[in-house]
């Protein structure tokens, strides 16, 4: 299983690892650990180098938030309401979680962009009252860039610990990787099947 992942991250390239982690950070389904875990394997086995993984990364992963941030600077609060009531059912949110997202950057600011780069989903929510906010935007990027860049570089050195440390463990984590994709698929499929407006509830 490794070899396929491997063969697949190689013929993707480091573009396509950018392109993999930008829509990581646009849309639900793709986990981040999943794309860079098998970049750390390509690694290890010699088909991809450490810090071009890490750059086109981090650069993907930069360009998926700043989307967010750009479309909440540009929209703001009044225009945002008709789209989350229109395509909400398809990011699984509501205004109410705008609301507390905005909260939460109002009382931790910057380094609530930063922080909150290593939690799945509020690594992508906090990028949107960000831009509501109309943070500076080399702020946003220069906190955004620190965090992604830890954040990446704690997945792919992780990814080679366990590799490094136990035997036999290679062949398993690729199967975790396709595991996670699976799980992260079907729990998106799942919160779209069950996701009801507040109202409704």
């Amino acid at each position: 299983m490794d070899e396929v992942i491997v063969g697949i991250i190689e013929r993707l390239g480091y573009l396509g690892i950018a392109i993999l982690m930008a829509l990581e950070n646009i849309f639900p389904p793709l986990p981040s650990e999943a794309i860079m875990g098998a970049g750390a394997l390509a690694v290890i086995n010699d088909r991809m180098s450490f810090w071009p993984l890490l750059i086109f990364g981090t650069i993907g992963t930069v360009a998926g938030n700043y989307a967010w941030f750009w479309f909440g600077n540009r929209v703001g609060y009044e225009r945002l309401g008709p789209f989350i009531d229109k395509w909400g059912r398809w990011l699984t949110l509501e205004w109410e979680d705008i609301e507390r997202a905005s909260e939460f950057f109002q009382k931790h600011g910057q380094w609530a962009v930063f922080f909150l780069r290593f939690f799945p989903v509020m690594r992508t929510m906090i990028s949107l009252p960000a831009g509501l906010a109309h943070m500076n935007v080399w702020k946003f990027l220069i906190f955004t860039t620190a965090g992604a860049a830890i954040w990446n570089v704690l997945l792919i050195l992780g990814a080679q610990w366990l590799v490094g440390t136990f035997s036999n463990v290679q062949d398993l984590v690729g199967w975790v990787l396709i595991g996670s994709l699976v799980l992260a698929a079907a729990g998106y499929g799942w919160r779209l099947y069950s996701w009801k407006p507040r109202a409704e509830r």
